[in-house]
């Protein structure tokens, strides 16, 4: 049984233990009066700091309710995520976000002031207090910024201008989410309904292909219908980004969106031109899904459904978890018994109850433990979803153990390679142990659109994203038929000829809401690419991989994360990790290629 009707009727070792961050309410309720006071007394350090000890003061009593404001924060969150629907759990996550608001307005006053300081006033002040040492890292990442940032009146302006500058953004997520009416489909009774996005994700993958091409039309048309509206919106965003990254002197958006994890502009680039061109492989695979499929011709909504029909194999959550434990025992003994406590200790909430939030997260809480929200399926997803959600579990419990509160938490950066790297090691694993051909061509077409959707796809949208942004620098105009250029001729390279193209094809780019928070879809590729690496120099019992990479997770943000990286043997200024990675995907297609259809 893998659904209940009621959170009761779920055994307690399948639920959070949420009295590890606050035994009561009323120890919850403490930390919260103690914010608040504490949020006022940081408002009296504005104007007060003149010296490495005012200083330090300052930077002690705000990482201290930084601390409390996580726990108060994580506690409400994750009470509310075990049933949206009540109440109680909302009033104490509504009073979260207030103490938070309180805290940044307190807080505010202290970036600019940093900033305005001479680094030679700053470098006296570390010398004459000790206890800065501490903060050194903070102190100097802000500085970095020095640069570029503006005069206080400037400052003040481009602060007012804030929620102007973000309309279009919230005017694409208002269409986006809350106006768009997707087109009808045929239920199985003949009955038509409103296409809504859980039944595109369930109807896209559907084995009737005339269903899948019902869903495709529908899905597109409001997007085709408000084709020059959405053009507006993504216009208006980029050509905002790069207003601002020129006033705050980069030399691109591109350099702008970089700086803050201090990587270069080649490897953006340097991503680009090695997938290209390496992209042969995928377009191989087009080949096959056609072939496979049994289709005259492939189109856009024949991309996703399964070509391995008909496998169901039942693998409970205690065998799910053994199985994990089994795949990820080349991580060593430390990583493995650190990782079978956590189902005893109640680290992770298991089943889907109604109300409970959907999908799957790791949520780190310092000072306590590492918190996995799961909704499991007894199948083979629900033990690929487990093994990458405890991943990041692992993460972030080595790197709060072992990290002090101001490097413990990992940059978005990396954030996807711990995950990853387990979702390898648990595909090998299954691929070496099946023996059952069907199973095995399943696990192969899973890891290779895994490797298309996370890979491909994202460079794809990557080099959209840096085309139309080089557009707005030269002054030249963005508008529907633009985009829709630029994205198709992308589509077609990067997925090859055997696709027929349907007019809906082209405007592809008006559905992806990551286009509104520019230059970061890169990192879920660059993650990919190194956990790949990791993972098969690891399974190669390459020793010194292992260590480094279990030094990688302990690491939290002490350093910038390619230099973490290349601690492990991934050097992301170089073509090698993504070679490697298109390499393996290269030999899956093979492999899937000479596989039995029968």
């Amino acid at each position: 049984m893998t659904t209940y009707s009621s959170r009761q009727e779920v055994p307690e070792k399948e639920k959070w233990n949420l009295a590890d961050i606050y035994p009561t309410l009323e120890d919850w309720q403490k930390d919260v009066q103690y914010i608040e006071q504490a949020a006022e007394n940081l408002k009296k350090f504005d104007g007060n700091i003149h010296d490495g000890k005012s200083l330090l003061a300052y930077l002690t009593e705000s990482e201290k309710v930084s601390y409390k404001f996580g726990k108060v924060f994580a506690y409400g969150m994750l009470h509310v995520d075990l049933d949206t629907r009540d109440t109680a759990s909302q009033s104490l996550q509504d009073k979260a976000k207030q103490l938070g608001v309180k805290v940044n307005a307190a807080t505010s006053f202290f970036m600019p002031f940093l900033l305005g300081l001479e680094e030679s006033t700053l470098k006296a002040y570390m010398e004459e207090e000790e206890g800065l040492q501490y903060f050194e890292k903070d102190l100097r990442d802000a500085y970095r910024y020095k640069a570029h940032v503006l005069s206080k009146e400037k400052e003040e302006v481009l602060s007012q201008l804030g929620e102007a500058l973000s309309a279009p953004s919230h005017t694409y997520g208002m269409l986006n989410n809350a106006d768009i009416k997707f087109g009808e489909v045929t239920k199985d009774n003949g009955e038509k309904v409103e296409l809504t996005r859980g039944m595109y994700a369930k109807l896209i993958e559907d084995t009737d292909r005339n269903k899948r091409k019902e869903a495709y039309k529908a899905y597109y048309q409001p997007y085709v219908h408000l084709k020059n509206s959405i053009a507006s919106t993504l216009g208006a965003a980029i050509k905002n980004n790069v207003t601002v990254s020129r006033l705050r002197n980069y030399s691109s958006a591109l350099e702008k969106a970089l700086f803050a994890d201090n990587v270069p502009k080649e490897v953006y680039d340097n991503l680009i031109s090695t997938t290209k061109q390496n992209i042969a492989p995928l377009h191989k695979y087009a080949e096959i899904r056609k072939d496979r499929l049994g289709l005259d011709e492939l189109r856009q909504y024949d991309l996703s459904v399964p070509l391995v029909e008909g496998v169901e194999k039942e693998i409970s959550f205690d065998e799910a978890y053994e199985t994990m434990l089994n795949a990820l025992r080349p991580l060593g003994e430390d990583y493995i018994n650190t990782l079978a406590s956590f189902k005893d200790a109640r680290y992770i909430d298991v089943r889907e109850t109604p109300g409970k939030r959907s999908g799957a997260y790791n949520m780190g809480v310092y000072g306590v433990h590492p918190y996995v929200l799961l909704n499991h399926r007894d199948n083979i997803d629900g033990l690929f979803t487990l093994a990458h959600e405890m991943g990041h579990a692992m993460h972030s419990h080595y790197s709060h153990e072992t990290q002090p509160q101001n490097t413990a938490r990992y940059s978005i950066f990396v954030a996807e390679v711990a995950s990853t790297v387990n979702e390898v090691l648990l595909i090998n694993y299954l691929l070496n142990k099946e023996t059952d051909e069907k199973l095995r061509q399943y696990l192969l077409n899973h890891f290779i659109d895994k490797f298309k959707g996370t890979l491909f796809t994202q460079v794809m949208f990557g080099e959209f994203e840096k085309i139309t942004h080089e557009l707005a620098e030269k002054g030249e105009s963005l508008n529907e038929k633009v985009f829709s250029e630029v994205y198709e001729k992308l589509f077609r390279e990067y997925n090859g000829d055997e696709i027929v193209f349907d007019e809906e094809v082209k405007y592809g780019w008006s559905r992806i809401p990551h286009f509104y928070r520019p230059f970061y879809v890169y990192k879920y590729a660059t993650g990919f690419t190194s956990a790949v690496h990791i993972a098969n120099r690891i399974l190669d019992g390459d020793a010194q991989t292992q260590a480094s990479y279990l030094e990688f997770l302990k690491s939290g943000s002490s350093e910038y994360p390619l230099d973490l990286l290349k601690k492990t043997g991934v050097d992301l200024t170089t073509p090698e990790p993504v070679e490697n990675a298109l390499k393996q995907f290269s030999e899956l297609v093979e492999e899937f290629a000479k596989a039995p259809t029968k």
